[in-house]
């Protein structure tokens, strides 16, 4: 068994206190099941903005899982993350979730969501 943890990170624009990604405790699951992690966004319409999902393992860089282009359902994986990861969204409740599908040990990691600091048409 692992650990997957879920951490958040904001790159605010704005006012600290209103802008949030809430996301999914820590679970332990075994290889070869399946995890769902979600990111629940208030604050800001998540519509306007790329969600990114990130991971850190233990003692190692940050390494970029791809991003969701908000309110279109439309994601982009690194090469390394195509395969068994699963980005998707629901807009009514401002979610966005990551799959991860036949786990490894090497999956074991701090999971992040972030959001981009700039609006998609500010850039």
């Amino acid at each position: 068994m692992f650990i997957i943890g879920f951490m958040m990170i904001c790159f605010l624009t704005g006012v600290w206190s209103q802008i949030k990604l809430d996301q999914s405790p820590n679970v332990v699951k075994r290889p070869g099941e399946t995890v769902k992690m979600s990111c629940v966004i208030s604050g800001f319409d998540m519509t306007e903005y790329y969600i990114h999902w990130i991971r850190q393992k233990p003692g190692r860089a940050l390494e970029w899982i791809g991003r969701m282009d908000a309110g279109k359902n439309s994601p982009i994986y690194a090469s390394s993350f195509q395969d068994r990861f699963l980005m998707t969204e629901v807009v009514s409740s401002s979610s966005q979730y990551l799959e991860i599908s036949s786990l490894t040990a090497e999956d074991s990691a701090v999971y992040f969501c972030a959001r981009e600091r700039y609006q998609k048409d500010s850039r």
